[in-house]
């Protein structure tokens, strides 16, 4: 579904992505992990179009993004849920996730009212809160309320980046769970998490990046390339 080929990236004179290779399967959760400032957050803001890459390629089910704009790359079926949630102040949390709508302005009206059910089925939480204002609920809530967002625009990729961030460890399990239930449901996603431990479990395949590049990979469910992957990142 998704490839990235021999990808840099650069923030100025700032060589930060260099010659990343990155493949995401339909249905798999892929994890890209490693310590800070590695350039984990660029890839993902890279295949958003947030970031421009400087060389290399990035398909999207056999469409090449380079040069896209990041609002058509949504609307190809990309959603992505930031490390800041960028919950808008103002607005309540069906507000909030009601700007889903956008991922996908041509659908029908009865099918949107359909998607927003489905998510408040999988986020009752959010229901119960659905005229509260978004930018006071909880951090838990407020990254239920991303990933809601973004799941109302049925998107068929969903970039997740830090889930797990600034969250006590009970709720961080409350948004593992719920990325668990997203894979069973067959959405494919590619996660950026510095809980590695966790994230694996949740996991089909991972990725680390030191220094821009690709330093290791392999299986989530494999506990040579686990072992692997802890030594190459010193966790």
């Amino acid at each position: 579904m998704l490839e990235l080929k021999q990808l840099h990236t650069h923030y100025g004179l700032s060589h930060v992505l260099q010659g990343v290779n990155i493949t995401v399967g339909a249905g798999e959760v892929v994890l890209l992990c490693g310590r800070n400032g590695v350039g984990k957050t660029t890839v993902i803001k890279t295949i958003a179009g947030w970031v421009a890459p400087t060389s290399g390629s990035i398909y999207f089910d056999g469409v090449e993004l380079n040069g896209l704009a990041p609002d058509r790359i949504c609307r190809l079926g990309i959603g992505l849920v930031p490390e800041d949630r960028r919950i808008f102040p103002g607005l309540t949390v069906e507000e909030n996730i009601r700007l889903g709508f956008l991922q996908c302005p041509r659908r029908p009206a009865a099918q949107s009212r359909r998607a927003l059910e489905q998510v408040y089925g999988q986020f009752p939480r959010l229901k119960e809160r659905r005229k509260q204002m978004g930018t006071t609920l909880s951090g838990g809530e407020q990254q239920m309320l991303a990933i809601a967002r973004v799941l109302v625009g049925a998107p068929k990729l969903l970039l997740v980046d830090e889930p797990s961030e600034g969250l006590a460890p009970i709720i961080a399990d409350e948004i593992f769970a719920i990325i668990e239930r997203l894979r069973a449901d067959g959405i494919t996603i590619l996660m950026v998490e510095q809980n590695v431990h966790r994230a694996l479990d949740v996991s089909s395949r991972f990725y680390a990046l030191e220094r821009g590049q690709v330093i290791a990979q392999g299986n989530a469910g494999s506990r040579v390339d686990r072992d692997a992957l802890m030594k190459a990142i010193a966790v």
